[in-house]
This record gives C-alpha cells, structure tokens and sequence, in this order.
C-alpha cells in the first residue's frame, strides 16, 4: 500500500492542479487551456470534484448492498464491516456531492438551495442512509445489528437508482445537462476530458484506500474485542 499511497498522493495533486488552473511549470498553456464554456464559464470547473463525489456516492452505496448480501449468505461479519464502511463512505461523499452542487447553486442560480430534482433526490438519499446509521445504533447484539443493516443497505440501494438517475431526469430541472449523455456519449473538449478522467480515477483511488484503512481499523476492533 505503501507505493499506491505515494502514486495516489502525485495523481491527486497534478489532478487538484489542473481542475483549478493552479499555475505551474509543467503545465504550458499551449497544452491545457480551459474552454470557454457559455454561461457556465470558470465555475464548470466544479465538475472535476463534483461529479466524481456523486459517483462515489454510487459506488460505495452498490458496494454497501453487495456485501450485506454476501453477509446475509454467509454470516461473516467481517462482511458486515465492509458494508458498513462502504455506506459509511458513501454517506461521506454523497454530502461533498451535496455541497459542491450547492456552491454551484449558488453562482449559477443566485442560492444555494432551491429544491431543484437534483437536489432533492441526493438529499433524500443523505436520508436514507442516515437512517441506516440510525438503525445501527439503534440495535444491541452483532449478529442481529448486522441482519438488519444488512437488509436495510439492499433495500436503499434498489431505491437509489430512482433518486439518482430517474427523478432528475422525468421532472423539469434547471440543471446542466448530464456529461454522460442519452446515447452514451461524453460531450466535453478532448482536454477537459483527459482532465475529468484522470480525476474519476484519482478519486476512485482515494475512495479504495479509504474503505481499505476504514476495514481494517474495524477488523482490528473486532478481533480485538472478541
């Protein structure tokens, strides 16, 4: 983990760099300029940090699911603990998503918040999964804990799809129009694109390593007391 830590740390700084247009030597001119976007302009930028918390949301949500599934088979909980990290994550980057959407809000719209569809599905989603936090703590005994954490994480997975993708997209929203188009092709300039993918993978990287260090630091918990 030592050599992923230390490529993850130079990706996410030359990544951090380019999103913000941050000066440097490397980085000529003539090489990455960033296109003037209309109406949206400099603040498109926020894309490079907004899209890939939400996908991560995603991601870590459909992890959270898979793993109560396999706890549920299996009765391990070391299963349980990775399901649990990866809603914990989730919950962690489905809020940045929450955020960085809303300071766009702010410069495009005039306010951070006005109830947009997009809005209200993510917000909806932070209260889905709070409430799984609510439950855990809610409940004494492991095995029976992580039974019905492990049910409640499918149930709001299978629900996350209608808040993500199909609410925002069956009512009026004034929100751009998403990168992945309806045909499944990414509208963005050649460089911005080198730029936004090198960032989904970086921050796929931060995620990976975060959930790792989160499950060990719950397995050596759980041994520990057992």
């Amino acid at each position: 983990m030592g050599v992923f830590k230390s490529i993850l740390f130079v990706w996410m700084s030359a990544v951090i760099i380019l999103a913000l247009g941050l000066p440097m030597v490397a980085q000529p001119k003539a090489w990455y300029q960033f296109p003037t976007i209309p109406a949206l302009e400099e603040k498109a930028r926020i894309m490079f940090f907004h899209v890939p918390t939400a996908w991560l949301s995603t991601l870590a949500f459909v992890m959270s699911m898979i793993y109560g599934i396999q706890y549920l088979r299996y009765k391990r909980l070391e299963d349980d603990i990775k399901s649990t990290s990866a809603a914990g994550l989730g919950f962690l980057f489905c809020f940045l998503a929450t955020a960085t959407g809303a300071i766009w809000a702010r410069f495009s719209w005039g306010t951070y918040w006005n109830w947009d569809p997009r809005q209200t599905s993510i917000f909806v989603l932070l209260l889905i999964y709070g409430a799984y936090f609510a439950l855990r703590s809610a409940i004494d005994g492991e095995e029976k804990r992580a039974t019905l954490a492990a049910v409640y994480s499918i149930i709001a997975a299978v629900t996350m799809p209608f808040f993500m993708f199909i609410m925002p997209r069956i009512l009026a929203s004034l929100h751009p129009e998403p990168i992945l188009n309806v045909q499944g092709k990414l509208q963005m300039n050649p460089t911005m694109l080198v730029v936004f993918l090198s960032s989904l993978a970086g921050f796929t990287g931060l995620y990976y390593w975060m959930w790792k260090l989160q499950v060990r630091a719950q397995s050596f918990e759980l041994h520990r007391n057992n």
